[in-house]
């Protein structure tokens, strides 16, 4: 009686691991792919529970949740032949789990290695001021080259991005001489700019002055009051000739009538 306690003890025991065993619990970012047998079932299972066959079925759980991938500093040398290190994030998910599961080893790593290369080889034929203007355009190019070979293991790269990229000390230094020469070139081509709009506007005033000689002389008392207003102890007044023309004109009327009323 003791014996057939203890074996039916052991047969419940057995039981209950075997249904432990059996039961898988699939979370709403996770799908499961079965194998039984060796052999894939059609489709990925989840989310939920599911009862395995035990030792016929075995589960593989994939991750559909976005991955954030480092890619490690990468030297690279330019078209130009500089020598920079770069480094990048990928972002990637698992869309189609059976083929994340059934078509490479370990998609995690194949996707690493795939983006150091693809990193090195468009990096590799890009100028320095390509790599350092126009990110955008090099990300683009990253996404699509990565995407198109891990589509078959049913990875999807959402993002790639280039974090940083080192120069060395001297093309550093070279890189601060261009940016202050072109600073320095700018501010020229802005002062040339100012006095040739100032010039310009020095010609138009002549031309106004040259049709309207009153404007000039106008201009002339304006600055002899602009220099009165300042409090100096002896001011000296050139007086230009055609002042005088004025005056002179007046003068000679005035004589020429003295001379008649003398006649007369």
């Amino acid at each position: 009686m003791q014996t057939a306690g203890i074996i039916v003890g052991i047969v419940v025991v057995v039981v209950l691991i075997l249904l432990a065993a059996s039961v898988r619990i699939v979370n709403e970012y996770e799908r499961g792919v079965i194998f039984r047998l060796g052999r894939v079932l059609e489709g990925a299972k989840g989310p939920g529970l599911f009862f395995l066959i035990p030792i016929v079925d075995r589960m593989v759980k994939t991750n559909l949740q976005v991955v954030t991938l480092n890619v490690p500093p990468q030297d690279v040398i330019t078209k130009d032949n500089v020598t920079v290190r770069v480094d990048a994030v990928v972002y990637f998910k698992v869309v189609q789990p059976v083929s994340a599961v059934v078509q490479v080893q370990n998609y995690t790593l194949a996707t690493s290695q795939i983006s150091q290369t693809t990193l090195r080889a468009v990096l590799s034929k890009a100028d320095l001021d390509e790599v350092l203007t126009e990110r955008d355009r090099l990300n683009l190019d990253l996404q699509r080259i990565i995407d198109d070979v891990t589509e078959p293991w049913g990875i999807k790269v959402e993002r790639v991005e280039i974090k940083d990229v080192d120069l060395p000390q001297d093309m550093q230094r070279t890189l601060a001489r261009q940016a202050e020469a072109e600073r320095d070139r700018r501010a020229k081509i802005i002062n040339a700019e100012g006095e040739y709009q100032a010039a310009e506007r020095l010609a138009q005033a002549a031309e106004v002055i040259a049709r309207h000689p009153i404007a000039y002389q106008l201009r002339y008392l304006q600055t002899l009051t602009e220099v009165a207003s300042e409090q100096n102890s002896t001011l000296v007044v050139p007086i230009p000739v055609e002042m005088l023309k004025a005056f002179e004109a007046a003068f000679r009327r005035d004589v020429f009538a003295a001379e008649g009323s003398s006649d007369s």
